[in-house]
């Protein structure tokens, strides 16, 4: 589901032609259905039809795996993300050494990377992630509302009527102003004038460039932002000001729009071998995995089921 990326010139704050539009996308994406961006990009193309499998060779001793270069809490070319430590941590548990293929988690990230067999694993996928054969989770998060503590915001749920006076951040994805859930989850409740989008993806000459609606929080533009968890809660850590960060509720706007979702690692499709000893990696260190993910101030959810 991964769209062109906004040009980072277009400035949503200014009340142009481009909020405009992002405007009118909110009032007509109501009928849509919801649109999982996470951290993971699809190419928007017809599944082929499976013929006979093709055998998978990788090369011993060592995992290679395809990675973002600049998308913190997740993975940056510093090894800096929760990814990043995983992967060491996946790699000394098979006795092998990391080799990185990095690309944009954007548009062609798949086909480019896992697809076309240059690396063999992507440490955060959606379980059940179509284009991946897939581990089973290792984290459930959420989406939160983001706010300055000193401005003693209490929002918990979409059907709070504060949430109509307030200035709303929300992250958009591509260049025709896709939407992630939360701006569905307004726009279901005729709230629209509003909201200002974020891109996604930004500019990539910039260090972690999804960072830009928690700068806009912290500095007072917008009142709250709407975001995934892990993102949240990692720049929310270094801010400035003291940041709440809250679970948004409800889990599952209905009929089906999910803000709770499970995190699988992913391999090329076919590839069980490397599938079953990720799961066994998963199981046995799980106690470190979560205490990476707790350093990260990765917000998790526990029991249930993700999406």
């Amino acid at each position: 589901m991964c769209l062109r990326f906004l040009s980072p010139k277009e400035d949503f704050s200014r009340g142009d032609a481009t909020e405009q539009r992002f405007r009118l996308s909110l009032r007509l994406c109501a009928a849509a259905g919801a649109i999982l961006f996470l951290t993971s990009c699809a190419d928007r193309k017809p599944v082929a039809t499976v013929g006979a499998a093709q055998p998978i060779t990788r090369p011993a001793g060592v995992l290679r795996v395809c990675a973002d270069p600049n998308n913190l809490p997740f993975s940056n070319q510093r090894l800096e993300g929760f990814e990043n430590k995983i992967a060491e941590l996946l790699a000394q548990d098979l006795g092998e050494r990391v080799e990185y293929t990095w690309w944009a988690q954007r548009r062609g990230f798949f086909r480019n990377t896992l697809k076309a067999g240059v690396c063999d694993v992507v440490i955060g996928v959606p379980s059940g992630f179509e284009m991946a054969l897939t581990t089973k989770p290792y984290y459930r998060s959420t989406y939160v509302f983001l706010s300055r503590k000193d401005r003693h915001i209490e929002v918990k749920s979409f059907d709070d009527p504060v949430l109509r006076k307030l200035r709303i951040g929300v992250q958009i994805i591509g260049d025709d102003q896709s939407n992630a859930p939360p701006a569905h989850a307004l726009t279901r409740r005729n709230i629209v004038d509003n909201v200002k989008g974020f891109t996604l993806y930004g500019d990539y000459s910039q260090n972690n460039p999804p960072a830009r609606i928690v700068d806009a929080v912290e500095k007072g533009h917008i009142d709250v932002a709407i975001v995934w968890g892990p993102l949240a809660g990692y720049f929310a850590k270094d801010s400035h000001v003291p940041m709440e960060v809250v679970p948004v509720s409800p889990q599952i706007d209905q009929p089906f729009l999910p803000f709770v979702f499970d995190i699988s690692m992913g391999v090329r499709r076919g590839d069980q071998e490397l599938r079953d000893q990720l799961d066994e990696f998963l199981e046995k260190r799980r106690p470190e995995i979560e205490q990476i993910l707790k350093d990260y101030r990765v917000p998790a959810v526990e029991g249930g089921s993700g999406v």
